[in-house]
């Protein structure tokens, strides 16, 4: 969907391998992620195998720029250390909102004021972004129309660095985005709730926000959405079973990905 948005706007579609994750990210699967989509007849204009002016396009190398934003998120106040595990909040977090995957934290470590604090490094503990609550994060998405979410009722303070000294997905996607100066962010619609928390992370940070396009999720006969851990058909598994590119994309164009 973003390769045919890209086309229909005449725009550049990038290429991000977003490999921070240590356990997961194997260079393996990032040669074999680049040959499928390659052979399904992708193409990029940016990305690890092209280059392009915002050089790299691996998350693994872009942690100076995470951490610059990461200082620039303590010295305003709206971040704080966390010292929660999870076996902490298993026990004590509230069930997330049904859209979303993550737990509403309860609020353990939150100060009870506004605190700016010293960057010195995020190692060790748990950043959490202090959300507005009861503030209505609004935004027009491109597919689904207007969205709205309560901070601290369908989100709550959500982490921005990992205890493993890791950054965490939304700030790591919202510095990217402004670097790689991308203008319209595509993906499933699963992220929607995502897209409030990076709005604040962009609105403390300074930046502007980019256009977003959430599309409808391709399911299964069930009305389950395809993921490795339910065992869905792989790309490289359909290539391997005979499928031609122009199957694979008669199959998906089936499905209603869009209003």
């Amino acid at each position: 969907m973003a390769y045919q948005r890209a086309l229909e706007n005449h725009g550049t579609l990038i290429f991000r391998n977003e490999d921070l994750d240590p356990q997961r990210a194997k260079r393996e699967y990032a040669s074999a992620m680049l040959e499928d989509l390659r052979w399904l007849g992708i193409e990029w204009q940016e990305g690890p195998d092209v280059g392009g002016p915002h050089v790299p396009y691996l998350q693994s190398g872009r942690r100076e720029l995470y951490l610059r934003d990461w200082k620039l998120l303590v010295e305003r106040g709206v971040v704080y250390p966390c010292t929660c595990s999870r076996r902490e909040l298993a026990t004590i977090a509230q069930a997330p909102n049904e859209a979303d995957e993550e737990p509403i934290y309860p609020g353990k470590c939150r100060p009870t004021s506004v605190t700016k604090l010293q960057p010195v490094g995020p190692k060790g503990l748990n950043w959490r972004f202090r959300v507005p609550d009861g503030e209505a994060i609004r935004f027009t998405d491109g597919n689904l129309g207007e969205q709205s979410f309560a901070a601290g009722r369908d989100f709550g303070d959500f982490v921005v660095w990992r205890r493993d000294d890791v950054p965490a997905y939304q700030l790591a996607v919202v510095t990217d985005d402004c670097d790689m100066q991308v203008t319209e962010v595509v993906r499933g619609e699963d992220l929607l709730v995502s897209t409030a928390r990076q709005i604040l992370i962009l609105r403390a940070l300074g930046r502007e926000i980019p256009a977003y396009f959430h599309c409808r999720l391709v399911r299964d006969t069930d009305g389950q959405r395809l993921a490795k851990r339910t065992d869905a058909l792989s790309l490289r598994e359909l290539r391997e079973k005979g499928y031609t590119p122009e199957q694979i994309r008669e199959m998906w164009a089936r499905f209603d990905t869009s209003l």
